[in-house]
């Protein structure tokens, strides 16, 4: 499994969330020097700016002791999640990454390393490590799972109180080694890392004005673009070259920085990909972009990261708020809660195995049909098909089981076998459908490829009838916002309607998650959702856009072609966008 060590130069000329817990276990010590007084005068009155939250800064008491330290690993299942290939054809949209941030812990290598497990179903094609120790940022990335990038030595060679970490699949750039995040850079006041899950949607622009100004990139990611611009920025402290960069960026990002004494955590305007804030018992702070990893390392959620906010955490001043600049409505990625994230996660302030057992139940009442049994398909349509189950009152069983030991390649028998590639993945059990009306519930449908294959197996094994239910609305436009989805034309809902799927599956009978259910669902949080793949309208427009079309090249993340990297980018859709420009404001308070 390859992997690096290095430190690679840098070459360069509204009322938000609210927290989920009730008790905060937050400092309200006030530094005695108050680090922003470098800022001009006008930013030191926050009262002059609109920021529709309270900044703030907090100072923990950091002690330097580690009261259970982890020193034990253990193998994760490869395709645990909601991100698991079922074939080849991978018939489903993948998140982008995943990253944690952890201060003030003497394992925090180690943890950063548990916590990328938990976060493993966010992506599969490589993950990093970044660890500070006597002001040194070493870094050590690799290809392929966590498990299997890192081992007890490996983790050996990251010492330090502080460490960045990153689970990657990737939407921008190609997957090769040298796009591993977290990336770590040197420039003309030291050394920074960062680690990224989002998509910068002008991310072209951003690269060909630095290359005319004598930037030499090193990766085909929109995340090194973030580096050149703080590398370029004069502002002072050096958290306002952040805010300086942000300001520039379009799209999603939530990120996680790394100097030699600080780190930084931030989070975009609209706040599309999520990223919480919790705390060990030892007063280490620690951020990742889902609670399941807060769980893991036994730390407590405090808030998320509020949407177009930094927070720079430090020794000397502790954890101080600031507001990026002024923010439009949230637009949090409603599929969050539909697949990407884990059950046991709490996202967007919402429990996501409330929310997916709510749309099975939506399901039932607004699509019932006559059946015997109710199945999933394996993992991520379980929830829902529990919550199918108990609405109508039928019982959930295991009628499809998936096997947990098969990697994303696999030797195919010279005679053809039809549908092997879910015949490997998914194994109907006859005992449960043979002779039964079937409902089988599903978190969403792109291609539609592997639904019909699934539905032969069913059908295969002696079902009566199959009816499926798609605990989402149909999707019907690319996501631009850190997500891996087709093109429009691959879309079977953009090119069917529901009847024209149901007879390309094969199915008896389909329903999809209606939106208007949905956004009822969510009740006076509904505004704050982004749903663009099932509505085409984008809350940031899109002018230079990486998605898959058809007959893309797609590579094994060592041996591709390099010319195949860009070879995704494609127009945007154009004055479509009618949001007004914010000039970038930021402010900072002090309780």
């Amino acid at each position: 499994m390859a992997a690096t060590s290095n430190i690679s130069p840098l070459s360069s000329s509204s009322s938000l969330s609210k927290p989920i817990s009730k008790n905060h276990s937050f400092s309200l010590n006030t530094p005695q020097k108050n680090p922003f007084s470098l800022l001009p005068k006008p930013l030191q009155n926050p009262s002059s700016f609109p920021c529709s939250y309270v900044c703030h800064t907090q100072k923990p008491d950091f002690t330097i002791s580690s009261k259970n330290p982890i020193s034990d690993f253990f193998p994760t299942d490869k395709n645990e999640g909601g991100s698991a290939f079922i074939d080849g054809d991978d018939d489903k949209p993948r998140e982008e990454c995943g990253v944690v941030g952890i201060f003030g812990d003497p394992e925090a290598s180690r943890l950063c390393y548990l916590a990328l497990h938990a976060l493993q179903h966010r992506g599969q094609e490589g993950a990093g490590i970044v660890a500070v120790n006597n002001d040194v940022l070493q870094s050590i990335t690799g290809v392929g799972l966590v498990s299997e990038v890192f081992n007890e030595s490996k983790l050996d060679q990251l010492p330090g109180e502080m460490a960045i970490g990153h689970v990657r699949y990737s939407t921008a750039g190609s997957s090769m080694l040298k796009n591993v995040q977290p990336f770590v850079a040197g420039y003309r006041f030291g050394s920074i890392g960062v680690g990224h899950n989002g998509n910068l949607v002008n991310y072209r622009a951003l690269r060909a004005m630095l290359e005319e100004n004598g930037s030499i990139f090193n990766t085909s990611s929109d995340t090194e673009v973030v580096l050149h611009l703080i590398a370029i920025s004069k502002a002072r402290p050096f958290f306002l070259r952040i805010v300086e960069a942000c300001e520039k960026l379009e799209g999603a990002y939530s990120m996680v920085f790394v100097t030699e004494d600080k780190l930084v955590a931030v989070r975009d305007p609209h706040g599309f990909r999520p990223l919480v804030m919790g705390r060990r018992s030892n007063g280490a702070v620690v951020f990742a972009s889902e609670t399941c990893a807060l769980d893991l390392i036994e730390a407590t959620y405090e808030r998320e990261v509020y949407p177009g906010e930094v927070l720079v955490v430090d020794k000397k001043d502790g954890v101080q708020s600031v507001c990026l600049m002024p923010h439009p409505e949230p637009k949090q990625c409603i599929f969050e809660h539909i697949y990407f994230a884990l059950p046991n996660s709490v996202v967007f302030g919402r429990s996501v195995y409330e929310s997916r057992h709510i749309f099975g139940e939506i399901l039932a009442a607004e699509a019932p049909v006559d059946c015997d049994v109710v199945i999933a398909v394996p993992d991520s349509g379980v929830v829902a098909a529990i919550g199918y189950a108990a609405k109508a009152g039928v019982p959930f069983q295991q009628g499809l089981i998936r096997s947990h030991y098969v990697g994303r390649t696999f030797i195919e028998p010279s005679q053809k076998i039809r549908d092997f590639g879910v015949k490997l993945k998914l194994s109907p059990v006859r005992g449960v459908l043979e002779g039964k009306r079937v409902v089988v519930v599903d978190d969403s449908i792109v291609r539609g490829t592997t639904s019909s294959k699934i539905v032969r197996l069913i059908k295969e094994a002696g079902a009566k009838e199959v009816h499926m239910r798609i605990a989402s609305p149909p999707i019907i436009a690319s996501c631009y916002y850190g997500v891996d989805t087709p093109s429009s034309e691959e879309l079977i809902s953009n090119r069917m309607s529901v009847e024209e799927i149901r007879e390309f599956i094969g199915c008896d009978s389909l329903a999809f998650l209606p939106s208007d259910s949905l956004k009822k669902m969510l009740s006076s949080d509904s505004s704050k959702f982004c749903y663009a793949c099932f509505s085409g309208e984008y809350p940031v427009m899109p002018r230079e856009v990486k998605v898959k079309r058809v007959g893309d090249f797609l590579d094994d993340g060592l041996n591709g072609p390099f010319d195949s990297i860009d070879g995704g980018w494609i127009q945007g859709p154009r004055n479509l966008n009618t949001e007004k420009e914010i000039d970038p404001l930021y402010q900072k308070t002090n309780i």
